[in-house]
């Protein structure tokens, strides 16, 4: 687990692998898209709040959720995720809500050249979400399951980005070597991605931002 600290105390994160991720905010547990494929969530940490991105099957994965969702338990969804019997807040692209001090916004993510065999985006746009996390003036970036967009461009401040990777549903190499050098992060995350040169990525971000993969420094 990696430690940062923020005003509103110190934040742990750890990548689980693809799009889940584990972190900690003055001891409240926080669940990031939790998947089964990559972990077993059996005996983890109760969670107080969990985001889905989005209702594929590697994002949204009921059996994780019932290993760590409690009565308490608030999960942050966008409108297109099935609701059940759990406690939620949904947000579109554009909404926000705060929990626990963390103010959440849902932003977009989706496609634009990457299709599927009906020559649909995999992610049509404003169906599925990216989430910032401000702390306080600490601001956390999931961009979800996107291609480097417009809104990208927007995005100043940013302290940690976890930016994905992978074809054919996200960014290539180049375009997620575009995204974090126009993002400009104090710190990026890869995630998403199914292979990965770190030494290669590192060549071509710029020297300012610092790349944490599988709990190293790059």
């Amino acid at each position: 687990m990696k430690s940062y600290n923020t005003p509103l105390g110190e934040l742990k994160i750890e990548l689980f692998g693809h799009a889940a991720v584990h972190f900690t905010i003055n001891g409240k547990n926080w669940y990031l898209d939790p998947y089964c494929d990559v972990c077993s969530f059996e005996g983890k940490a109760p969670a107080d709040f969990i985001l889905i991105t989005h209702d594929h099957y590697d994002h949204y994965d009921e059996e994780a959720l019932v290993h760590i969702v409690q009565d308490h338990t608030i999960l942050v969804v966008p409108p297109v995720v099935p609701r059940k019997h759990y406690n939620y807040e949904v947000l579109k692209n554009g909404d926000s809500c705060t929990l626990d001090g963390v103010t959440i916004t849902a932003v977009p993510a989706y496609n634009i050249n990457n299709l599927n065999d009906q020559d649909q985006p995999f992610h049509p746009e404003g169906v599925g979400n990216g989430y910032i996390l401000d702390l306080g003036g600490f601001k956390i970036y999931f961009a979800g399951d996107t291609e480097f967009i417009p809104f990208m461009k927007t995005l100043k401040d940013i302290d940690i980005a976890f930016l994905p990777k992978n074809l054919p549903y996200t960014m290539p190499d180049a375009e997620f070597v575009r995204a974090a050098n126009t993002i400009k992060p104090a710190v990026l995350y890869p995630y998403h991605y199914f292979e990965l040169n770190p030494k290669a990525l590192r060549a071509e971000i710029d020297p300012q931002i610092k790349m944490v993969m599988n709990g190293h420094d790059y």
